[in-house]
């Protein structure tokens, strides 16, 4: 199944692989801190299902408290990722409520006995679908679930020490999220910006103003330098992304 089918990608775009060298490879991205007196958040990404949707452990490297961001399938890999690496998964964070960013989401906490967070309220109708949307794609059923909490714009988590900003980014989605981690400039965007394009806007209560408005006046202003971990493909930064992406560069949209 394409990649385009949550998202818009540019033609010829790099996916990521699965094996462990290419997990330690993307590493070189992390795991992430601003300096030695910062305590570090540690990340690994694993792309799964048909989408290679980019599901993300995040942990703190000090208490060794986990979460996985948008674990959209395989929960029992998910899960023997998060324990060989001697983790104690604490809780599932959501970007938005698209089956491939959720769709192992409720077995997973299950499996775990931990709660889902995230995203915001006007996803709650994606979520109550996730039936006919696993239809529509051919997927095996997955099961309409709501969060334990909604997210809004100015909350916070927590990963162990760590603690990471929520910034509401709707046009992909209306309750679509993202995560950032400022003492390592590091952001986990869902499917907001991707290395070279931006999200879809075609799904329903989707609005492409909207995400190029969440994308110049939510995301540029985290700094040119933070890296992004977007919901498919490869890593980059929002400076390269003002400088180089046919859809947002700053000469695109003019200063917006």
């Amino acid at each position: 199944m394409p990649l385009g089918s949550f998202a818009r990608p540019l033609p010829g775009c790099r996916t990521l692989t699965t094996n462990d060298g290419a997990l330690a490879a993307l590493q070189q991205w992390g795991p992430a801190s601003a300096n030695r007196d910062t305590a570090m958040l540690g990340f690994v990404t694993i792309p799964v299902t048909a989408f290679e949707q980019n599901a993300t452990l995040i942990w703190c490297e000090e208490t060794r408290e986990a979460a996985w961001v948008d674990p959209g399938g395989s929960p029992e890999r998910l899960l023997a990722a998060a324990r060989e690496r001697k983790l104690e998964l604490r809780q599932i964070l959501l970007t938005h409520g698209h089956l491939d960013h959720v769709g192992a989401a409720r077995e997973l906490a299950d499996m775990a006995e931990i709660p889902i967070i995230g995203p915001g309220e006007a996803d709650r109708f994606w979520l109550e679908q996730l039936p006919m949307q696993a239809r529509m794609f051919g997927t095996a059923e997955v099961k309409a679930f709501l969060p334990d909490r909604w997210l809004h714009e100015g909350d916070q988590v927590q990963v162990g020490r760590q603690l990471l900003d929520v910034y509401h980014c709707p046009g992909h989605t209306p309750g679509h999220v993202i995560f950032h981690h400022a003492p390592s400039q590091l952001a986990l965007v869902g499917d907001v910006l991707f290395a070279g394009s931006i999200g879809r806007t075609d799904f329903p209560r989707g609005n492409h103003r909207d995400l190029l408005d969440s994308i110049a006046a939510k995301l540029w202003p985290l700094g040119s330098e933070t890296r992004f971990i977007p919901g498919h493909g490869p890593m980059s930064t929002f400076g390269e992304e003002r400088r180089s992406n046919p859809f947002v560069a700053d000469q695109v949209l003019g200063g917006r």
